[in-house]
């Protein structure tokens, strides 16, 4: 019997991975914990919105925190291990915000908040950057009122309302999606002037990038060709919808030798949907964080 050649074993290998890979069921995202808090969570601008009835303001790339008046935690519910000086600035009253550092910064802070042992000198560059009084009575414009005092009172440099400006039609509005964009920004928020305090999903909170973002599981590593010979190349990845796709740009070399493992769940860039749901030019931007 012919033994088959190395490259023939290594096309077996891909496609018996491949076809294993499909026929594994989801692994799912993670749930939130139990002490999850329950938090405001944006759509995506589309058709024909009034924009000139929201303020809007810059999407920052952080960790979103909810501080409750003693505690501050994750989305997840997790609590932050900041440091006690961190905590003991903040007020009395309950804000919804997250924690920054600078556009661009993204990887230095999640490895700072993550640390089970906060370091003081990390943690001098980490600023709460408060939009939302959980509970607050009235429109939203009133409750930026109150956040803009509360903030003012509390008078700590890592402290700050996040900037609400309003714009009058749909073309001052993608100017300022440009500059922002340009300046190394992810994009704006729209948060309806008139609105209550809400919580879940709702068109009172838009989102508008440049491109869409997306989360997916992580259910196979597919082995790279030609250049990439012995290294990742492409993630197969499923969707929270159940559409499985592969991830194959966005990668760096270093990332292809040791790419987000199985059962992790990455964030990806993509233009629109197919009929079928699957994203259009999708790239992969970065691991997702569950903070």
């Amino acid at each position: 019997m012919t033994t088959p050649s190395l490259p023939s074993r290594r096309a077996w290998l891909r496609d018996a991975l491949l076809v294993l890979a499909l026929a594994v069921p989801a692994s799912g995202f993670a749930a939130p914990g139990p002490d999850a808090p329950p938090l405001l969570l944006a759509e995506v601008l589309r058709g024909d919105v009034d924009v000139s009835r929201y303020w809007v303001s810059e999407k920052l790339d952080g960790a979103r925190a909810l501080w409750d008046g003693h505690s501050l935690r994750f989305r997840s519910g997790r609590p932050v291990n900041a440091p006690a000086w961190f905590v003991a600035g903040l007020p009395a009253e309950a804000l919804d915000g997250e924690l920054w550092i600078a556009r661009g910064r993204f990887e230095a802070l999640s490895g700072i908040v993550r640390r089970r042992q906060p370091r003081d000198e990390d943690w001098r560059q980490v600023k709460f950057m408060v939009f939302e009084l959980p509970d607050g009575a009235g429109s939203f414009s009133e409750r930026i009122d109150r956040l803009r005092a509360i903030v003012g009172r509390a008078d700590v440099p890592w402290l700050q309302l996040v900037e609400q400006f309003r714009v009058a039609d749909r073309a001052a509005l993608q100017a300022k999606l440009d500059e922002v964009v340009a300046g190394g920004g992810e994009g704006l928020m729209l948060h309806r002037a008139d609105a209550p305090y809400l919580t879940g999903r709702s068109d009172a909170l838009l989102k508008l990038k440049p491109l869409l973002d997306a989360e997916a599981t992580v259910i196979a590593h597919l082995p790279g060709r030609g250049r990439l010979e012995g290294m990742m190349g492409a993630l197969l990845v499923e969707t929270a919808q159940g559409v499985r796709f592969q991830l194959g740009t966005g990668f760096s070399d270093a990332l292809r030798r040791d790419p987000p493992p199985v059962g992790s769940q990455v964030t990806f860039l993509y233009r629109d949907l197919t009929r079928d749901g699957v994203p259009r030019f999708a790239s992969y931007l970065r691991r997702r964080e569950n903070f």
